[in-house]
């Protein structure tokens, strides 16, 4: 069995190990791969394994002894799933690894803007600190978290994870989810998409993308919102429609917005985000805390594995 990884760096840059993997094949690892090189490295492949790599209808036609594609993240709009579905092609995805990882990136991005904890460090080291007349100092708003309303679109496992880290911070936790109020905890309350976006302090996007849900965040949203409002976005780049965002933030119809991930990655240099009011970004390096990618790559194995032993786990194109 030929196996083709065609974009590993990304989960495994190095610290990790491939052994097992290799273990099950002929195995063929490349670090990244352009669309035009997909067709020559994945030739003759009956498993390929793509972390971001397109894989459409088209390429599945020209690879006629594809059988698996095992897709090394928990969304997997990258694959054509109608095509693979029609062509018996199983297609696999790694669900619930990064969890625990992308809340605390909500966290880590929500504590940022509330307390501008870089900004004063970075103040101190300027020497600020040492010039001030007073013992202390602060030139930003300091928020505290207890009493706010945190607002969650989305109430998969992420979703449910950060709001039970916001109760602990003593927020009040409301999520437009298609779960119903029976099935949530007293703590969570269930509330309508616009009414989240005006009545919430923050709001944090744990949806997946779809028709429905592309650009959900938009300047008619983004007007409903208090001024005082913060944005999360862990999800998809593409909840958000980026522009109106940039507006929002620069004329102060909201307050500021944390990012891990854009429509475009890399982003364009010329992306509105880039120089918005109050907008912080990470490089979509939520889910890559080691813990989580040991995690990805063992259910990665146990995906194939599955498949070999024809028990076949976590398939998206059944």
């Amino acid at each position: 069995m030929k196996i083709v990884a065609l974009d590993g760096y990304a989960a495994n840059p190095g610290d990790l190990s491939w052994d097992e993997l290799k273990a099950l094949g002929e195995c063929v690892i490349y670090d990244r791969t352009a669309p035009e090189e997909v067709l020559e490295r994945a030739a003759d492949a009956e498993v390929v394994l793509t972390n971001k790599v397109v894989i459409t209808a088209e390429m599945m036609a020209a690879l006629p002894q594809l059988k698996y594609i095992g897709v090394m993240a928990t969304g997997y709009n990258i694959v054509d799933i109608d095509a693979a579905r029609e062509r018996g092609i199983i297609v696999t995805n790694i669900p619930s690894y990064s969890t625990d990882s992308v809340a605390q990136m909500v966290f880590a991005h929500i504590l940022n803007i509330a307390q501008q904890v870089q900004h004063h460090s970075e103040a101190v080291h300027q020497g600020r600190w040492t010039s001030s007349k007073d013992f202390c100092f602060w030139d930003t708003p300091l928020i505290e978290l207890r009493g706010k309303k945190l607002g969650i679109v989305g109430l998969g496992n992420t979703g449910y994870t950060t709001a039970r880290i916001a109760i602990g911070f003593g927020m009040e936790v409301y999520a437009y989810t298609s779960k119903s109020s029976f099935q949530l905890p007293p703590e969570i309350k269930k509330m309508e998409l616009d009414q989240l976006f005006s009545e919430c302090d923050i709001i944090s996007l744990h949806c997946l993308l779809t028709d429905k849900t592309r650009e959900l965040v938009n300047a008619a949203r983004l007007k409903l919102m208090k001024p005082t409002a913060i944005l999360i976005n862990t999800g998809r780049g593409q909840l958000v429609n980026e522009q109106d965002l940039a507006d929002a933030l620069n004329n102060g119809q909201i307050y500021a917005a944390g990012l891990d991930v854009l429509s475009q990655e890399p982003p364009k240099a010329d992306n509105p985000l880039l120089t918005a009011r109050n907008c912080y970004i990470t490089p979509h390096i939520a889910w890559a805390s080691a813990a989580a990618r040991e995690r990805l790559m063992g259910i990665l194995l146990d995906n194939l594995k599955g498949y070999m032993e024809g028990k076949v786990i976590n398939n998206v194109a059944k």
